[in-house]
């Protein structure tokens, strides 16, 4: 049976093919996992999403040349600017159009929470799938937009919020150790470099395993219209920057489709609205609303931008099969 060749065929099928059987399990089989609490079985469907993602970047980190270790830093910063500021300004001009309740049932919290923030997972397997190192690399400075800072910042709380500097440093720490590692033994770059690829179904499933599809319906057609307005103004956004972007010597932008990677919505951004409602008492009437909307956003950029990101890197692979023939003439 065919079965990877299959699941290849899928847009981003090796991050949303396990993602979505993680999901579904988790939705309508939710008390599976605990009669293996404990185990190897739950460890590896359920709650080990983070230390197989953890071996993901560190593999990525041994591929890194220190000599190109910039241009990680640089696409970090570039499309952290992108994904945080769109999500502000998008959330700040719904709130000074129509007020905290917003438009369609999409309030300015919910906007702000769901489109600044970024699922690192997610874009570190595209990135993986369709760019190089550097552009896994990336992941380790994108992650800064993770929890509610931004958001309370753009809210008028950020006396209150602070940056998680604890959690952006222990993202960076696998991969400068496995670039450190990578540069100073050839052997350990090369044993390490299958795990940049062969590591992303596996944490995949246990991402899903944290999601629920019924999510969905709670959070309705408004949450449903914020994941796709998340997925493609982020996820064109990044792509339009990083084509701009590709003439420019340095940054070693071969592959803007990885930039469309940022069209997501991370799991944890759920929790955002009731983190700044709690520094906010004003926002505790949308609160609950704008988490089940920010909910269906993340279900709904961890299946649309994978698609989108393979549909463009499938354009831009036709675009340098033309230029490599056109060398060859």
């Amino acid at each position: 049976m065919k079965i990877l060749q299959t699941v290849k065929k899928i847009p981003g099928g090796l991050m949303v093919v396990p993602l979505l059987l993680g999901a579904i399990t988790n939705t309508f089989f939710p008390g599976l996992w605990s009669t293996f609490d404990g185990t190897f079985t739950t460890h590896l469907w359920k709650s080990g999403a983070m230390p197989i993602l953890a071996v993901f970047l560190f593999c990525n980190g041994a591929t890194i040349d220190f000599k190109k270790a910039g241009v990680p830093l640089a696409k970090g910063v570039i499309l952290t600017v992108i994904k945080v500021g769109v999500g502000i300004i998008l959330g700040l001009l719904i709130n000074g159009i129509f007020g905290a309740a917003g438009i369609l049932g999409l309030t300015p919290l919910a906007i702000v929470a769901a489109v600044a923030n970024s699922n690192g997972g997610l874009y570190a397997s595209l990135a993986g799938e369709y760019g190089d190192n550097t552009d896994v690399g990336a992941v380790s400075i994108l992650s800064i937009n993770d929890g509610p800072f931004f958001t309370m910042l753009a809210l008028g709380a950020s006396g209150i919020a602070k940056i998680p500097i604890n959690a952006l440093i222990g993202c960076v720490i696998p991969i400068v150790v496995g670039c450190v590692l990578g540069n100073l033994d050839e052997d350990i770059r090369k044993f390490c470099t299958p795990g940049a690829s062969m590591m992303i179904p596996f944490f995949s499933f246990p991402l899903g395993a944290g999601l629920n599809l019924k999510a969905l319906l709670t959070g309705g057609f408004p949450g449903i219209l914020l994941g796709l307005v998340c997925c493609a103004v982020t996820g064109f956004a990044g792509y339009g920057v990083y084509k701009a972007l590709q003439p420019v010597k340095g940054l070693g932008i071969e592959y803007p489709e990885v930039g469309a990677a940022i069209g997501t919505s991370a799991g944890n951004s759920a929790a955002t609205p009731a983190a700044v409602a709690a520094v906010d008492a004003s926002l505790l009437a949308i609160a609950d609303v704008a988490t089940a909307q920010v909910t269906c956003a993340v279900i709904v950029t961890a299946i649309c931008c994978p698609i989108l990101t393979t549909w463009l890197a499938k354009k831009e692979q036709k675009k340098r099969a033309a230029k490599a023939e056109e060398a060859k003439a």
